[in-house]
């Protein structure tokens, strides 16, 4: 069997090259259905399991959508120059499993924290009519909680090896996850009104965090390969 073994190392990996394509297809789709009034977030995007846009399927299928190009830019340009080196690293069905285990796990963190949103707005007093509108508007959509989770697990493989922030500014890997972490962390618990699922972020670290300690813990030690 080597369903887990890396097939040598390439720059552009099959499961993230045909993740980039997926995920530009869908916006180009995305974009130019919205001309015929169709809107594939709302079939596609992530929601709240009480809201009535709600597909279970949607946990996976959100990953795929997003909202601008710069959105979808930065992601995939993250995806590719994290991913790459994972996939080589673990083989393409480990590193495809990994980033739908982020994935999944990022949307039901966010979830759990809309669960709390939609508790307080009862106990402040809101509406049946208000809650079940911000139920059913609450959409997540974006391969960021996979990425961070990608991230994280790069900088538990190369805790020491440096990237260029902005092309400028070399930072080892270690302090660039912690960075990244602490923001989205402060940036969750102070809201101020973004649209930025900060906690889907935390999740994506976090799934991707008891994954690799897992396969770690079940002696498939996850060598550098450089």
């Amino acid at each position: 069997m080597t369903d887990f073994r890396p097939q040598g190392f390439r720059f552009l990996p099959p499961v993230v090259k045909h993740l980039l394509i997926i995920n530009i297809v869908l916006f180009l789709l995305d974009s130019a259905l919205r001309n015929f009034g169709i809107n594939l977030t709302r079939h596609l995007g992530l929601y709240y399991p009480l809201s009535e846009n709600f597909l279970p399927t949607q946990y996976f299928t959100y990953l795929f959508m997003h909202g601008s190009f710069m959105h979808l830019f930065f992601n995939m340009f993250a995806l590719w120059m994290f991913g790459y080196t994972l996939e080589n690293a673990w083989g393409s069905k480990r590193f495809l499993f990994f980033f739908l285990f982020c994935g999944v796990g990022a949307g039901l963190i966010q979830n759990v924290v809309v669960a709390y949103e939609v508790w307080n707005f009862t106990q402040l007093g809101y509406s049946p009519v208000s809650v079940a509108r911000y139920m059913n508007n609450a959409v997540v959509i974006g391969a960021s909680g996979s990425v961070y989770g990608i991230l994280l697990a790069f900088g538990m493989m190369y805790p020491n090896m440096r990237v260029y922030v902005y092309f400028l500014f070399p930072v080892k890997v270690k302090y660039l996850v912690f960075f990244l972490g602490l923001l989205a962390l402060f940036s969750g618990i102070g809201g101020g009104g973004s649209n930025i699922a900060h906690f889907a972020h935390l999740g994506g670290m976090l799934f991707a965090f008891i994954l690799v300690m897992y396969w770690r813990r079940r002696n498939n030690r996850l060598d550098n390969f450089y």
